[in-house]
């Protein structure tokens, strides 16, 4: 916000220098940038935070300069001397949800012609151009007093109305600029009798544009909705002073002040009669009442400030009080403060007033007790841990995607996945949707990264997932997503494992750490997964993840110029997974007795998963068994069609003894006619 300091002694008299005025005005939250000398005249730059839209203008300003150092507050001339009668204009407001409040005035027999030199340098001051004597008269006043006005040329309003609407499908404006702009369904428009002929709050149309022949003039002051100004400004790209103010909000009581202004100095400078004012006012404002305890503002800002100074500055800042004793105050803050809500609000403008150098600096006093152990988020460092010991990134991403992800997916259309919330305000069409899965943003950071040239990518992110269950609100799932890519090249030594097995080792490590036992890898159907290189993970049989390599038809559209494909994905819900982690450890001595392998060979069916058989073995009746770990798979040459070979090593071992090898192959025997019978298969070269 531009200020010319001559233009603001108009409003409070002073005696600062501008460089005091500029070190006085930051300390009370309105930053001064700059000072620049422009027509003899100093010009402050203010930086006003998007809270105090009453700031931007020289009044706004002014009102705090005059709060500042107890000056009276004057303000511009804006009687009328002589109303000439009724306005021609019949206004309606067919959607009082945008529009709270339209006023205006009709002006006859106005002359156009050039504005005064002094207008004009105050315009150019402010940094707007100077265009013909009524439109800078809207310009002078949207600067001076806050509030955004809008002249049309009665003479081409149809029917002699102007209605207040949304916009309806197909609608266009051309706007002054001279563009020809789509309105979007539900932006607010001013009509007249057929056509829209403004964007409300945004910019008005050239259609009824004020121009050198114009003799009969409509001037419009109104409060729209700030959210249906913003999103209609963004929505066309198209930012001006007016939709600055408006979409930070204007004052819905003073802008009949601001229309009397700019009435009153367009009958001084361009005459014509001015008439009555029309005000269609459906719902009057009704100011909050905040009641504020004197000690609870002592108490927040550790000071001691008696109450008659409290109750002084709401006086300098125009605020009334409504009563007041001992201990507390209650005020109604002015239509201009619509950021004053809550307590805590007038306690802010007693410590500005007061002076925040007065504030004495104290060191808080923080009362801690013992906080119990957050075991999710031991848990969540442990798997941090366990990826990064493998050699995996921390990704970090927004947490949002593109619904056509889930298509590049091949997500069915009864899968939860496409239970997706989208974004009223997205940073971008292109990511519109919060996540359901983490896969899309891992691989979109593959392709970013082999773009760059990486050729060994390893990353994982923790992260929340949402699925849309048609409540207020969705379902919050904590996800871990992982992605392995490495292309080979040279090396000093081969190594043959399949990428699959390398992130199915880092799986089994992560369980190792949680100390998770009874988990399976079992076939998965994700479709977006390899059918023949892929499974789900499952604890106790609830299923809470998938791994696998990403299916080659998706690979291929990712267009990645590589040598070797293979994207290896892994997802889990650590939801489920911590559910099955024990409250406690247990301690197991290390034991005292060796312990004796026996290994079998199997020829089962090849759709027979080796995880069922690991389940039959571990169900034999014996307390001599302690583990089981299948050792190699094997299909061909001497295996019969539609069977495969499957090799375990069983241990054995006694807590109380050193096991002798009659008993190990009496039990072996046991355990291998007990497999048998249960899976059908017969032991390999028996």
């Amino acid at each position: 916000m531009r200020v010319p300091i001559e233009w603001l002694k108009e409003f409070v008299e002073f005696s600062l220098s501008p460089e005091e005025l500029a070190l006085k005005l930051t300390m009370i939250g309105l930053e001064v940038e700059s000072l620049e000398k422009a027509y003899d005249d100093t010009v402050l730059e203010v930086n006003v935070t998007p809270n105090r839209p009453d700031c931007l203008s020289i009044l706004g300003i002014a009102r705090e300069v005059s709060a500042m150092i107890n000056s009276p507050l004057r303000f511009p001339e804006c009687g009328i001397q002589a109303e000439s009668g009724p306005s021609s204009v019949a206004v309606v407001i067919a959607d009082e949800d945008l529009c709270l409040r339209y006023a205006g005035r009709d002006i006859e027999d106005v002359a156009i012609g050039p504005s005064p030199e002094w207008m004009k340098r105050r315009l150019e001051q402010c940094g707007m151009r100077p265009i013909n004597n009524i439109v800078d008269i809207t310009n002078y006043v949207l600067m001076e007093m806050g509030h955004p006005l809008h002249a049309f040329d009665k003479e081409k309003l149809k029917g002699g109305r102007i209605r207040v609407a949304r916009a309806i499908p197909g609608s266009r404006v051309t706007t002054l600029d001279g563009s020809v702009r789509d309105i979007p369904d539900g932006s607010l428009l001013i009509w007249d009798a057929e056509r829209p002929v403004a964007v409300a709050g945004v910019m008005g149309g050239a259609e009824s544009e004020v121009e050198e022949h114009t003799k009969h003039i409509f001037l419009e002051s109104a409060y729209f909705l700030p959210a249906s100004v913003r999103r209609t400004s963004k929505a066309l790209g198209l930012k001006t002073e007016s939709a600055y103010r408006f979409e930070r909000g204007t004052d819905i009581e003073f802008l009949e002040k601001a229309l009397d202004r700019a009435a009153f100095l367009t009958a001084t400078l361009a005459g014509g009669r001015v008439s009555k004012k029309v005000d269609v006012y459906p719902k009057p404002f009704e100011p909050p009442k905040i009641t504020v305890r004197f000690e609870r503002v002592n108490k927040i800002l550790g000071t001691s400030i008696i109450p008659d100074d409290m109750l002084d500055i709401m006086k300098r800042l125009g605020i009334e009080v409504l009563q007041a004793d001992t201990k507390a105050f209650t005020i109604t803050p002015p239509s201009y403060r619509r950021d004053m809500e809550r307590e805590i609000d007038v306690v802010e403008e007693v410590a500005r007033f007061h002076g925040y150098e007065k504030i004495p600096v104290t060191v808080p006093k923080i009362h801690t007790s013992g906080g119990g152990t957050d075991r999710r988020h031991e848990h969540t460092s442990t798997v941090k841990n366990a990826l990064i010991v493998e050699g995996f990134t921390e990704a970090v991403n927004y947490s949002f995607m593109n619904y056509q992800a889930l298509d590049m997916l091949s997500l069915g259309s009864d899968d939860p996945r496409r239970r997706t919330l989208t974004l009223r305000n997205p940073l971008n069409e292109d990511e519109s949707c919060l996540r359901t899965t983490l896969v899309p943003s891992l691989v979109k950071n593959l392709v970013v990264n082999v773009s760059t040239g990486s050729r060994d990518v390893r990353l994982f992110e923790i992260s929340r997932v949402y699925i849309d269950q048609g409540e207020s609100l969705p379902k919050e799932e904590h996800h871990l997503g992982v992605l392995y890519f490495k292309e080979k090249g040279p090396s000093l030594w081969k190594d043959e494992t399949p990428d699959f097995f390398l992130v199915k080792g880092v799986v089994e490590s992560l369980m190792r750490g949680l100390r998770i036992h009874g988990y399976t890898f079992e076939p998965s159907f994700e479709p977006f997964l390899h059918p023949g290189k892929s499974c789900d993970i499952k604890v106790s049989g609830v299923r809470i993840g998938f791994l696998g390599l990403l299916h080659p038809q998706i690979v291929e559209k990712l267009g990645l110029k590589v040598s070797r494909k293979d994207i290896v994905l892994l997802e889990i819900d650590l939801d489920l997974l911590f559910n099955f982690v024990p409250k406690t450890a247990t301690y197991t001595p290390i034991p005292k007795y060796p312990g004796i392998e026996r290994d079998v060979a199997l020829i089962v069916d090849e759709s027979l998963p080796a995880f069922t058989i690991i389940a039959e073995i571990r169900a034999y009746p014996s307390e001599l068994m302690e583990d089981v770990v299948l050792f190699d798979f094997y299909k061909g040459k001497n295996i019969p069609e539609g069977k495969k070979s499957l090799a375990f090593t069983v241990r054995y071992r006694a807590k109380d003894r050193t096991l002798t090898d009659s008993e190990i192959e009496e039990l072996h025997a046991g355990l291998v006619t007990y497999v048998t019978t249960r899976t059908g298969g017969v032991v390999r070269g028996a």
